[in-house]
């Protein structure tokens, strides 16, 4: 079993990255392997509704998005963590996940998922509530923790002094694996993922 864990920072070695590297920690004590996926701090480009990926199934832009769906095709589970920018996670994070979730929408359905944030002291709770909207969309069960979801700092080494915040990304980490290991034996034992229906409708009609 394998789990990709999103950087969605600019910085590849930041808070975001700290609570990141707590998380992994407990999915490899667990068995569980992990794999970081950093987005990159080079411009990226917002998607723009052509949907030539329902031809192609990729995105016309060739850039990270494509390389980490091919990378979700093959993962049970993701963590996807952000910095908060004005009550928000990142722009950046969001364009990529936009992105990935409409061009590769199947690599995702029904794998477990967790959004993790970092902070100085507000936002976090309002920007985890954005990202977890792109799993309940996605049939994707939402792996919770023994608080919400963030750590608190402005630099990595503060992060390391948030001790709750840093329990609260190890038990996500536990959960995870525990949620992963009933989903597998559940396969074995012939337990197979819904049919969802999809009725797609407007407010005109």
């Amino acid at each position: 079993m394998k789990v990709l864990l999103v950087n969605g920072s600019s910085r590849p070695q930041g808070c975001t990255n700290a609570a990141l590297t707590e998380v992994c920690r407990a999915l490899q004590e667990e068995g569980i392997e992990t794999e970081m996926f950093f987005i990159g701090n080079e411009a990226l480009s917002d998607c723009i509704a052509c949907r030539k990926c329902r031809q192609t199934g990729e995105c016309v832009f060739h850039d990270r998005v494509n390389e980490f769906v091919e990378k979700a095709k093959k993962a049970d589970g993701f963590v996807f963590g952000s910095p908060v920018y004005f009550a928000h996670p990142s722009g950046r994070l969001l364009t990529f996940m936009d992105r990935a979730f409409y061009s590769g929408g199947d690599a995702f359905a029904y794998k477990p998922a967790a959004a993790v944030l970092s902070a100085r002291r507000a936002g976090t709770t309002a920007s985890l509530d954005v990202i977890n909207k792109y799993f309940t969309i996605s049939s994707m069960p939402v792996v919770s923790s023994t608080y919400w979801n963030h750590v608190y700092g402005q630099q990595p080494e503060q992060v390391q002094e948030d001790r709750e915040g840093l329990m609260t990304m190890y038990n996500i980490g536990k959960n995870m694996a525990w949620l992963l290991r009933c989903i597998a034996l559940g396969r074995e034992q012939g337990v197979k993922h819904s049919e969802n229906e999809k009725v797609l409708t407007n407010f005109i009609r």
